[in-house]
């Protein structure tokens, strides 16, 4: 009952803190919320980019052409040695007729070049996603070392460096998002010690009439809960709505559709419920540091 009573009493003392040190309160939730919105924006670039990613290590595939005078059965031991290796992770068998048909209906010259010929020069293929991308180069070495095996493309130098590239923007952006979660620590953990600065006496009279170091920590860790919360709304509407706008306004992709955005719903509740939490620690850890630290409670 003590514990309860203690903080429902640090409760109620760390609204009326916020209401009655309202100029520097506001201080704070303005610290954190312009810090938040720049973590909001980090974390929507972060996620957005590892989604990317993966959807077009999904797309990279390696396009295995069989020697033209394959046979079936060797086209099955082909099939066979595929199944086999350990980076494969699912291929289609693409016939020359396929081909042909599909290179008809993309350019109305490559029909009229393909018709005028009295034999199909194409090649029978097998279109293979790979397990994992970053071995791309070696699985296609290890395709080419079979007998059938013409040739066995994926776009290399292309692939690899596209795949480089977004492993860095998203090492960067988790970075970017540390940083400013730290930025904004510091920011409200300042704010709050002004605030206990402006009180020092009314804490030192708590010390004289024997309050314990919890009982006077309580409403202060409370109230950088308070103003962390406060300080993650106006991001989380930033988000929300801005995220909606600029889906909306791109239709869903930037570019070109192979770079698809996350869809809003489910995304952006998960974005604003890890704002929230972010708000609510450093807006408490700020005050513990802050009592602890700066009064050597």
């Amino acid at each position: 009952m003590k514990i309860i009573r203690l903080f429902g009493r640090g409760i109620r003392d760390s609204f009326k803190s916020v209401f009655r040190n309202f100029s520097l309160s506001t201080a704070a939730i303005a610290c954190s919320s312009i810090t938040l919105i720049l973590v909001a924006i980090s974390l929507i670039l972060s996620y957005n980019v590892k989604n990317i990613t993966k959807d077009l290590e999904h797309e990279l595939t390696i396009v295995t052409y069989v020697k033209k005078e394959t046979t079936e059965e060797q086209k099955n031991e082909l099939k066979a040695s595929l199944e086999k290796m350990p980076n494969v992770d699912s291929y289609v068998f693409k016939s020359k007729e396929e081909w042909k048909l599909e290179m008809k209906n993309s350019s109305e010259t490559l029909n009229t070049t393909l018709e005028y010929l009295d034999e199909n020069p194409l090649l029978d293929s097998f279109i293979i996603k790979v397990k994992d991308v970053k071995h791309l180069k070696e699985t296609s070495a290890e395709i080419l070392k079979n007998e059938f095996v013409s040739s066995a493309d994926y776009g290399e130098g292309m692939a690899e460096n596209l795949i480089a590239a977004f492993e860095v923007i998203e090492k960067v952006t988790i970075i970017i998002v540390i940083a400013l979660i730290l930025v904004t620590a510091f920011l409200i953990s300042n704010t709050i010690r002004l605030t206990i600065f402006s009180r020092r006496s009314e804490i030192e009279i708590m010390r004289l009439v024997g309050a314990s170091n919890l009982t006077i920590r309580i409403p202060f860790i409370f109230e950088g809960l308070i103003l962390g919360f406060l300080g993650s709304i106006i991001p989380i509407v930033v988000t929300i709505y801005g995220y909606v706008i600029i889906y909306d306004h791109f239709n869903g992709y930037i570019f070109t559709q192979l770079i698809q955005l996350v869809k809003p719903f489910n995304f952006i509740l998960y974005v604003s419920f890890i704002l929230i939490i972010i708000g609510c620690i450093i807006g408490m850890f700020g005050s513990y540091r802050a009592v602890r630290k700066y009064l050597k409670i």
